[in-house]
């Protein structure tokens, strides 16, 4: 067990460093990549480990939490709550190399209105951002959903320089692309990019770890598993390696085949993928390439 941990931290470890090592070239013209979550854990669940390939190749990262987290819990709420849900973001930054900024919309309570999407529409400008990740607004959460219809409505008004004129608008709309899920009404999801993350899945746990309000209080509560979540900090590592694997499907696999070539899908232990939106740029395969160098290699 003790060598299990050890070893994790060791790769962790090597992984923060390449990624600090890195940071100095992010502000040098390469890909920006943003990502919204309804919470300030989820981005880091749907593509935590994409994130840290990034990081480490010198592209700039953002996660944005469209909420402050202030009602997920069973015994903290409020301010409280957000306070340390806030901690817990800048720690996950830290852990990939990453800025994670959290807006002040409360938990539970987000819709879909015009001050919170002109917040979003600022963020993307202020990042300057290629790429634009969000849900899909299908989704069973209304924060989710409602997460995924303020990031479609910023899709096109992001480019219009009379939204929001006080940040100036981009030359080009980036690409929009939806986070991977399970549903399948009114459509099922639909892998069109697939990244292999085999080589930062510990990475992505690391970022998770740091969520400890989440991943080992609320979350198992509210699921019913509590009494699984262990004590100790390895045998929690352990058992959150173990619960966020998840299985590859024939879809994705088949996603994977297509940029990574059969030889080296087969091999892919953990992966995330990604829906191209239908609003924003439309990437072909060579520009979607360009836009996630790690394909392929």
């Amino acid at each position: 067990m003790k060598s299990y941990y050890m070893k994790f931290l060791l790769l962790a470890g090597l992984l923060i460093c390449l990624t600090h090592s890195m940071n100095a070239q992010q502000d040098s013209g390469r890909i920006r990549i943003i990502m919204f979550g309804a919470h300030p854990d989820d981005c880091d669940e749907k593509s935590g480990g994409t994130a840290a390939l990034f990081a480490q190749m010198g592209y700039a990262v953002k996660f944005v939490s469209v909420t402050n987290g202030d009602a997920g819990h069973q015994t903290l709420k409020g301010q409280e709550l957000a306070k340390r849900r806030y901690a817990e973001t800048q720690e996950v930054a830290k852990r990939l190399g990453i800025t994670y900024d959290v807006l002040d919309n409360h938990d539970g309570l987000l819709m879909p209105t015009l001050e919170v999407r002109l917040e979003i529409i600022r963020k993307i400008r202020e990042w300057k951002a290629d790429i634009v990740m969000a849900p899909r607004p299908n989704d069973y959460h209304p924060d989710h959903r409602y997460t995924g219809v303020l990031v479609q409505d910023a899709a096109y008004m992001v480019a219009v320089p009379n939204i929001a004129p006080e940040t100036p608008a981009p030359a080009k709309n980036p690409v929009f692309l939806y986070f991977e899920d399970h549903f399948q009404r009114p459509n099922p999801f639909r892998p069109d990019i697939t990244v292999d993350i085999t080589s930062t899945y510990a990475k992505k746990i690391a970022g998770l770890d740091a969520h400890v309000s989440q991943m080992y209080e609320w979350l198992p509560w509210i699921g019913g598993y509590l009494a699984e979540v262990p004590e100790g900090k390895e045998e929690r590592i352990i058992w959150l390696s173990k619960r966020t694997a998840g299985t590859i499907n024939p879809q994705t696999r088949a996603s994977l085949v297509k940029w990574y070539g059969k030889e080296r899908a087969d091999k892919v232990k953990y992966a995330e993928a990604f829906e191209i939106c239908e609003y924003g740029a439309q990437p072909n395969d060579e520009q979607v390439r360009k836009l996630f160098p790690m394909l392929g290699k």
